[in-house]
């Protein structure tokens, strides 16, 4: 079994971006800028949110985090993400999700400019993606398509199951993989027998939410496992497969933590710089 350790692969991934950003800004251009809002004192949410703002510090995007009290009323946050549109200094704005529930998400997400939508959840990117049309993907499918490249995996002709069908993760990275060549099953929790798809399945990506629901005996030998999941158990975090079952047959396979999160943030960034290069050409 080869780990596909995301925190080095985007390690590398990052520094390349770094050296990049270091080349305009010694040609007198500005830092790319990403701006992170987040609502309430999530502890996970905060996590992820400091993590973000290290990784834009170390590759030299400038960010800033708008911290905003649990209670916020929505025309706060409306209010402050259309002043972040019409700011030019910034490229990227993330919503970090999730927010609390007297709040729209898809609404406040739909009001980011879709030129400045970092996470690519803005419905005519979504859209746009769909259509096989120019996008900013969506951070955790594209950290995930980042990953396979990376190890050389092609997808074309394999039978991929991805199980979940979240509009961040399993839907988007069905889209991807499909034009990449792969046949495709979306599993849900209505679906009546779940180790009969992942049995015949030669890429299997768990982003379920529900801890080592992946067994040993769901996978085939040499299948590649993507595990997206991430839970906490008893102070420890899991992933959606069980690690240690599963590593004895397949091919590849993520882990939990240092796994598909690292490779996340990183998309994140690219696309920050992606959207950076379309507000500076």
């Amino acid at each position: 079994m080869i780990l596909m350790n995301g925190r080095d692969v985007s390690k590398a991934r990052n520094h390349r971006l770094k050296e990049r950003i270091s080349k305009d800004l010694e040609q007198g251009k500005r830092a790319p800028g990403l701006a992170i809002i987040v609502i309430g004192d999530d502890p996970a949410s905060l996590s992820y949110v400091k993590g973000k703002g290290k990784a834009c510090k170390l590759v030299g995007i400038r960010h800033d985090l708008h911290h905003l009290h649990e209670s916020v009323e929505e025309s706060e946050v409306v209010d402050l993400i259309q002043r972040l549109n019409q700011d030019d200094t910034v490229d990227g704005i993330l919503l970090q999700l999730p927010i609390p529930r007297h709040l729209d998400d898809r609404k406040l997400i739909n009001l980011i400019s879709k030129d400045k939508d970092a996470d690519g959840f803005h419905v005519i990117n979504q859209g746009n993606l769909y259509q096989k049309m120019p996008c900013i993907k969506p951070a955790t499918p594209k950290g995930i398509m980042s990953l396979l490249e990376t190890f050389e995996i092609d997808v074309k002709g394999m039978d991929a199951v991805i199980i979940g069908r979240s509009n961040i993760v399993g839907f988007p990275i069905a889209r991807l993989l499909m034009d990449q060549g792969a046949t495709i099953t979306v599993c849900h929790r209505q679906t009546k027998d779940l180790s009969m798809h992942t049995k015949r399945a030669d890429l299997i990506i768990a982003s379920a939410g529900k801890p080592e629901l992946v067994k040993k005996d769901m996978v085939k030998e040499g299948a590649v496992v993507i595990d997206v999941g991430i839970n906490r158990v008893d102070g420890k975090l899991v992933g959606d497969v069980d690690f240690e079952g599963v590593k004895d047959v397949a091919s590849y396979l993520t882990p939990v933590p240092r796994g598909v999160g690292p490779m996340t943030i990183n998309a994140l960034l690219e696309n920050t710089y992606e959207l950076y290069l379309m507000h500076t050409r």
